[in-house]
């Protein structure tokens, strides 16, 4: 197999390939696309290089083979010349000089026929070269259309994977601010606006229930007096 058949091979089989069923399968579909556009710019390369020998090569077989025909048809043509000359002796009666072009005739002949030779045995080859070259353009067409598709998903991909990870954190950045998780930064930070209300409110009412039993002392006094007054006026009716 020549370097040319192997990469019209690799061409076919990566110009056929089914992208979608590979990155189904992939663990990592971001490096499986990298190195899918790795794979296909390579073989790009080496195709194009290929079609250009090719191609190359057709033309030179192409400019021989139109040698070839012009070569035929001029050897065809001195040939006949040569074979009416022949005859032109051979009717004045120069055998000599008749034998002479008939033998030049034929020499013209032998040429004619192998340059016509070289051109059936060229033509074949020359429409199968160019038949690879049409393969091969083909099967470039094909992978540069798939190579833009590649990267055009794996630009897709790229940005959807930077959304879920800006989504996450996002997310992550509300889930701190969230009031109701206790454990949230803002959540401990009400739970301390909180405490110290409690304890604001459990001073104030530390110092109330202080001024009250003041306030019941005083009252306790009040009593006092009422009681001795009463006493006394007892003692004064006995």
């Amino acid at each position: 197999m020549t370097q040319k058949q192997t990469i019209l091979g690799r061409v076919s089989q990566l110009a056929k390939a089914n992208i979608n069923s590979l990155l189904d399968r992939a663990e990592d579909p971001e490096k499986m696309l990298d190195q899918l556009v790795r794979d296909y710019s390579n073989s790009i390369a080496e195709a194009e290089e290929a079609v250009a020998q090719t191609i190359a090569h057709v033309r030179m077989a192409e400019s021989d083979l139109e040698s070839d025909q012009d070569a035929a048809t001029e050897w065809g043509r001195k040939a006949g010349a040569a074979a009416g000359k022949a005859e032109e002796l051979a009717a004045a009666g120069d055998s000599a000089g008749a034998e002479k072009f008939t033998n030049l005739a034929k020499v013209a002949l032998k040429r004619q026929i192998t340059h016509e030779n070289e051109v059936k045995e060229a033509e074949p080859r020359i429409a199968n070269q160019n038949a690879q070259v049409e393969q091969l353009k083909s099967g470039l067409v094909s992978m540069k259309t798939k190579l833009e598709d590649l990267k055009s998903r794996r630009s897709a991909l790229v940005a959807r994977a930077r959304s879920a990870e800006a989504q996450a954190t996002v997310q992550e950045a509300v889930g701190s601010l969230d009031v109701m998780d206790p454990t949230s930064d803002l959540g401990r930070f009400e739970q301390q606006i909180r405490e110290q209300e409690a304890m604001v409110q459990g001073r104030a009412e530390a110092q109330s229930v202080s001024l009250d039993d003041q306030f019941a002392e005083l009252e306790d006094h009040s009593q006092d007096a009422e009681i001795e007054a009463r006493l006394a006026a007892l003692r004064n009716q006995g």
